[in-house]
């Protein structure tokens, strides 16, 4: 193999050319989903590796997890089953990089050398020359994490002590990422392989170490995976799952998905999570009107970037709202000046009294990754939101205006709705819809 392996399914499993690729990558990740905040991210994921048209969703939302990882995972373990080359053993290439048509993927030699003297390890280019179930992960991985090497391991024969004793050996700290690509039952009809398949989910959720390849095509190096997060007692949570005759194929012979997270901290409860964002808020506020200390709260899950609203009410009316719309800095830091923004910043309103305080009551609003709406006219676009769920962001023309889910309380019909934001965004109520860019998110919600 030459110093890069180029590219082995583009235009076949994904698409060949870059922008094409990054614009279909965009739009797969960052599902709408109510965000829960994490003490960190994933440690290791599972996820499918069929063409981008099948289980790209699917995937995506294992990637989705990863947000919070940019800059900080710098090494991704990516193992996954040989379809076209037997090779006995953990494979590995020669090649000094992968490439796709997002760029080239640097290979961790340090990493490669950590496990050389493993005999289960082995140098195969022909193993990973036309393999798809590593390439199809890394366009994902180069989107959601930027620059990071790669350790990479087409996996055939070998026992789950063998492909657990290179992952344990690769395991590092925070700054690495296991991944397994792996699809679950293939080719039976479609309410077959949902019993087939939710019986195999239940197994991987119960850290089972025997699944074999009629429930999984990359059981070799899942079942090593959960021998050692069972050992590390990490936690794993099913993310999503489907199969092919729910994506992009027929119901007769269809082939299962799923994706999994596995996490060595786990969630943080909802309920600590509003006690602390409310405190900050709150905190953040007094300490500009009463000079009080404000809120320090010190957990880790704060330092992580996240997108917030604060909303002021007093006397049930509104006092102040405003937020971030994007994560572009830590949670916390984020709730704390969303907080003096709606007490003192929000044109609308003049700025907070220490007198009116103790009547104004506190709401935070953690809002997931913003997703943009595809859609071919205000019909199509009025069928796909769904009333008191979505928080949708409006823009047109260099204007834009957004209104969170709770609006829906007040403005319950969809046109309705869209004409009071299309006038928030500043834009005349008889503005085309097919005219604007229309995205929606979802929230996590506390108040007092």
């Amino acid at each position: 193999m030459s110093s890069v392996r180029p590219a082995a399914v583009a235009g076949m499993f994904y698409p060949g050319d870059a922008r094409a690729l990054a614009a279909e990558v965009d739009d797969l990740l960052g599902g709408v989903g109510v965000p829960v905040p994490r003490l960190g991210y994933p440690k290791a994921l599972i996820v499918p590796h069929a063409g981008y048209i099948y289980s790209g969703q699917i995937a995506a939302r294992a990637f989705d997890e990863l947000v919070a990882a940019r800059g900080s995972v710098r090494r991704v373990v990516l193992l996954g089953p040989t379809h076209r080359v037997a090779v006995k053993g953990l494979a590995v290439p020669s090649a000094a990089a992968f490439a796709t048509p997002l760029g080239t993927v640097r290979i961790d030699a340090d990493a490669l050398r950590e496990v050389g003297d493993l005999p289960q390890v082995v140098t195969s280019d022909a193993a990973h020359a036309l393999e798809h179930s590593l390439e199809v992960q890394l366009p994902f991985l180069q989107k959601v994490l930027g620059e990071f090497a790669l350790a990479p391991f087409a996996v055939g024969g070998a026992s789950v002590e063998e492909v657990a004793e290179v992952i344990e050996r690769l395991w590092g700290g925070p700054e690495t990422l296991i991944v397994v690509s792996t699809d679950l039952s293939h080719y039976h009809s479609y309410e077959q392989a949902r019993a087939i398949d939710g019986a195999t989910i239940s197994r991987i959720a119960a850290f089972a170490t025997d699944i074999d390849h009629e429930e999984a095509c990359g059981a070799t190096p899942l079942n090593g995976l959960l021998f050692t997060s069972r050992k590390k007692e990490l936690s794993l949570k099913l993310l999503s799952a489907c199969n092919s005759g729910d994506t992009a194929g027929g119901k007769g012979r269809v082939v299962g998905y799923s994706a999994f997270g596995l996490y060595e901290g786990g969630e943080v409860s909802l309920d600590e999570a509003g006690r602390t964002l409310l405190s900050l808020a709150r905190g953040s506020i007094e300490k500009n009107l009463l000079g009080n200390s404000e809120d320090t709260a010190t957990a880790a899950w704060l330092a992580q970037t996240g997108a917030t609203f604060v909303t002021l009410t007093k006397d049930g009316n509104l006092r102040g709202c405003v937020g971030s719309l994007a994560p572009a800095r830590a949670l916390g830091e984020d709730v704390a000046q969303n907080a003096l923004g709606a007490a003192f910043r929000d044109p609308r309103f003049p700025a907070m009294t220490a007198a009116e305080w103790p009547q104004c009551k506190v709401e935070v609003s953690l809002l997931s990754t913003p997703k943009p709406l595809r859609f071919a006219d205000e019909a199509d676009l009025l069928a796909q939101i769904e009333a008191g769920e979505d928080g949708l962001i409006l823009e047109a023309d260099g204007k834009r205006g957004t209104f969170l889910p709770q609006v829906w309380e007040d403005l319950g019909d969809k046109r309705v709705f869209l004409a009071h934001l299309l006038k928030k965004a500043g834009l005349p109520t008889d503005t085309r819809l097919t005219r604007c860019k229309v995205s929606r998110y979802r929230v996590a919600k506390w108040k007092e």
